[in-house]
């Protein structure tokens, strides 16, 4: 109830002030479980990327955001789960698949922290290894205007145009010799193939 009630003010705030257009939602599997992967740009993020997908998501995000308690409950509350920044948490991706086995959505940025220009960035081979273990489709989402609205380092929100466009899904389970980097790799040249159409985005 949580999740559903704070997803529709944020629609609300997000069509308001950023006049946010979603393309591609066609491509979110109707069914079973599946991983966003984003670019990151922006705090917002994650708020944009929840509000565009038409199902609901759970989240990654650095352990620091829990310290305190308020903040804490309302994170578990919409699905975030804690992670351990520059350290391999298993337990954090343990907790991951364990949703993503029990027919959930997983949104996951590649790069691992915000683009400061805009620009890509390598991906990690950690949604490489959620991406295999798992099984489950990887549908790349790229958006764009989140960069304007809150840019890496600002304190504050302002009026942008937001447009968010989801790729076709991605299995791949066809594809078992390809290694964790090369699953991430991979995420990331459709990611630029999406932000190189700038057609959809209008």
């Amino acid at each position: 109830m949580i999740y559903a009630a704070g997803r529709w003010l944020c629609a609300i705030f997000c069509r308001l002030f950023f006049r946010l257009r979603v393309n591609g939602r066609e491509h979110i599997p109707k069914k079973g479980a599946f991983i966003i992967a984003g670019n990151h740009v922006s705090f917002l993020d994650p708020v944009v990327f929840g509000v565009a997908c038409s199902r609901q998501l759970n989240y990654l995000a650095r352990d620091t955001l829990f310290r305190n308690k308020l903040f804490r409950w309302l994170l578990k509350a919409v699905h975030v789960i804690p992670l351990k920044r520059n350290a391999a948490d298993i337990g954090a991706l343990k907790e991951a698949l364990r949703r993503l086995k029990a027919g959930q959505g997983l949104l996951l940025f590649p790069e691992g922290t915000r683009s400061t220009d805009g620009r890509l960035g390598p991906g990690h081979h950690g949604v490489g290894f959620l991406a295999r273990k798992s099984g489950v489709p990887v549908v790349p989402v790229y958006s764009k205007g989140a960069e304007i609205a809150m840019p890496k380092g600002s304190r504050s929100i302002k009026p942008a145009h937001i447009r968010v466009v989801f790729g076709m899904p991605i299995d791949f389970s066809k594809y078992p010799e390809i290694s964790d980097q090369g699953i991430a790799d991979e995420i990331m040249k459709q990611l630029q193939a999406l932000k190189d159409q700038p057609a959809l985005f209008y």
